[in-house]
């Protein structure tokens, strides 16, 4: 170890120290910890330009363990991005590029937003996966184009997660060799010693899926066995790698090696002391070395001339493969292809009743063709989920003779967090547009993740089948209740329920365009018809007016229904009609889209003054924003034929027009109230 590789590490974790001291918050001991291997890391391995933190070709690096991002911080700031001292000083306070926990859309150079455990490494496989994808789709002789490694560093909560689990499993049968990850092992959780509950053989596990592991006893000190191993590492082109670092967790601190250091700050006596320990002034705040910031200035310069060199081949590659060179250009840039949304078919009243996964695989199908980025698979329901296009390859390593890295189509298996996970890290990662897919019921073995496509802006297609009671004799433990209240109660997502093949045109198109919003795309088992009155140009309102039935010149009532129950909506209309009421249905695929609108636009759909319901084979949780009465299941489903689950649960058009009488008829002598008002 050389004077100023100490020096480095040491001032990694003082700095990291005062940040949590000064914030009176944070978890010091895992960045004191961890200031070696990330040292060695970012000094010696790690090719990226801080001054253009979105080169596309940089190394990605991770950091699962996203407690300990004072940390990466501090990197951050040495390495010169867009994070200054007063931002290490304003630590985990409100409006800060620092946030208590890396978040994507908040800090320069940050890849993924991590904190909830094994996010990360999670992510880092989708990003393994989205590098070899693109890779085997650009690369040419002499052109490695997209040639970077995935980094990520994970703690002992990290791997006892079961989302890592299922996400390591497949990337050891994916032989993602381009993914290195770095075990901080220090034996400490929150509760205390991982002996506690945490004592299996994690390499042992890590080589039962397929990846190359490695040791280094002495994470504190032992910078030769880090590079080493880290070397070894990148070098194993065939199998993803994990290197179990053992290291003392608050190195040089009064209470390191135990909980004590974990999520609290080390106390003004404790850090004096371990300044002291290290050589600082015990008496002055976030010090920075001038010998450190010029060594980590060395290493930003010669990033920056890793990228002037990609360029030239990048622009060498542009003259011997145009063609490849534009579409690469496209991708990066966010561009969808000239035209696209023009394959997605349109229907009318008279064209065959489908359900509505069947209208998403002609849609999907059609968009695969016509837009190479879109990539992804489903959690072992393929032939469910109807999500694999005719002439779709799998991604696949060659040597499994199942297909290849240029392959779009991924077997996700029996893996729901892992697949969202792995889906978010695609996103993030870029030039590719992931989709993943199960029964609406099992997002929810997902939602860890899928809420972080939310958070993290990013465009993350669910598509999800078997969405209601009308999935049948299954029953309650797949017929999803509460999904859709729950999906809809998160911020920043879009969620589809669409009626029939205009609308699910419209789910998919909508879906595209919101580059920085995951979409749910919630679909049928059942057959639906193709309703009179829907256009894909009025579902992307989210809501529109779809027909009104009767003669009046008054409207007695508004029926609002998504979904499968749109149609129902639709026949209970016409049975009010022939009582001699005037009704309107209106069809709402996506609440987010409609509550968008302008106030002026959603009362010409629900007409204020005029009593309202809502139907829906879902919770009516959350309805009582747009309609007077919703009408839906709030216990859970059962197990029968569909057509009997919607008797018994009362949605048949008859016993919703039985219903909607009373309604109209208690609001003859009652105010009905505006709804959907904003202030």
């Amino acid at each position: 170890m050389t004077n100023i590789d100490q020096l480095s590490i040491d001032t990694i974790r003082v700095l990291a120290a005062d940040m949590v001291q000064a914030a009176n918050s944070g978890h010091p001991g895992a960045p004191m910890g961890c200031a070696p291997m990330a040292h060695v890391l970012f000094t010696q391995f790690i090719n990226a330009n801080p001054k253009n933190s979105e080169w596309f070709n940089r190394d990605r690096f991770v950091l699962s363990n996203g407690h300990a991002c004072a940390l990466q911080y501090v990197l951050l700031h040495l390495l010169g991005y867009k994070v200054s001292m007063d931002d290490l000083k304003n630590f985990r306070q409100l409006n800060s590029v620092t946030p208590g926990h890396p978040e994507k859309t908040h800090t320069d150079g940050i890849e993924v937003t991590t904190g909830p455990l094994g996010q990360g490494i999670a992510n880092a496989v989708g990003m393994a996966v989205a590098e070899r994808h693109l890779a085997a789709t650009f690369n040419q002789p002499e052109f490695p184009i997209i040639d970077n490694t995935v980094f990520a560093i994970v703690g002992d909560g990290c791997l006892q997660e079961g989302v890592a689990s299922e996400a390591s499993s497949l990337a050891g049968h994916l032989e993602l060799g381009n993914l290195v990850v770095l075990y901080d092992s220090n034996g400490i959780q929150i509760d205390g010693s991982t002996n506690l509950g945490f004592t299996e053989d994690v390499l042992k596990r890590y080589e039962s899926y397929g990846w190359h592991t490695l040791e280094v006893a002495d994470g504190d000190n032992d910078l030769v066995g880090l590079t080493r191993a880290i070397e070894t590492a990148k070098a194993v082109k065939n199998k993803p790698s994990i290197i179990k670092i053992t290291t003392t967790i608050g190195y040089g601190a009064a209470k390191a090696g135990s909980a004590g250091v974990h999520g609290a700050p080390l106390g003004a006596d404790s850090l004096a002391a371990v300044k002291k320990l290290f050589g600082f002034n015990a008496d002055q705040k976030f010090v920075v070395p001038e010998d450190v910031y010029k060594y980590y200035g060395e290493r930003a310069a010669q990033g920056a001339q890793t990228e002037k060199v990609w360029n030239e081949l990048l622009a060498k590659y542009a003259q011997v493969h145009p063609k490849l060179y534009a579409e690469l250009s496209r991708r990066l840039e966010g561009r969808l292809p000239e035209g696209w949304e023009d394959v997605l078919p349109r229907y009318s009243p008279s064209d065959k009743a489908l359900a509505t996964r069947k209208l998403s695989e002609t849609a999907l199908s059609a968009l695969a063709a016509k837009i190479p980025e879109l990539m992804g698979g489903s959690a072992d329901l393929t032939g469910s989920n109807l999500t694999r296009w005719k002439d779709a390859v799998d991604f696949q390593p060659e040597s499994t003779e199942l297909g290849n890295y240029a392959g779009r189509y991924l077997r996700f298996g029996v893996r729901e967090h892992g697949m969202a996970a792995i889906g978010n890290g695609m996103a993030a990662y870029g030039g590719v547009i992931p989709f993943t897919s199960t029964f609406l019921n099992f997002i929810s073995y997902a939602a860890g993740a899928s809420r972080l496509s939310a958070l993290s802006k990013l465009r993350v297609l669910y598509i999800m089948t078997h969405d209601s009671i009308g999935l049948g004799e299954d029953g309650p433990t797949h017929q999803p209740i509460e999904t859709m209240a729950m999906l809809r109660a998160t911020p920043n997502y879009l969620n589809f329920r669409p009626a029939d093949g205009n609308e699910v045109s419209a789910a998919y198109i909508s879906a595209l365009q919101h580059s920085d919003r995951p979409s749910v795309l919630s679909l049928t088992r059942q057959n639906l018809p193709q309703l009179e009155g829907s256009s894909i140009e009025q579902a992307l309102k989210g809501g529109y007016s779809l027909h009104t039935y009767g003669s009046g010149s008054k409207l007695d009532l508004l029926i609002a229904g998504t979904g499968s129950e749109t149609s129902i909506a639709v026949d209970a209309a016409k049975l009010l009609a022939e009582q001699g009421l005037t009704v309107k249905v209106v069809s709402m695929p996506c609440l987010e889209l409609f509550s968008a609108q302008s106030d002026e636009y959603r009362h010409s759909v629900l007409t204020p003054g005029v009593p309202s319901i809502s139907v829906e084979a879902l919770s009516t949780f959350g309805w009582h924003k747009y309609v007077h009465c919703p009408i839906g299941i709030d216990t859970f489903g059962a197990s029968g034929p569909y057509l009997e689950l919607y008797e018994l649960f009362g949605l048949t058009p008859e016993a919703i027009a039985k219903k909607a009488l009373k309604i109209v008829d208690y609001y003859k002598s009652t105010p009905v109230p505006t709804l959907a008002l904003e202030f």
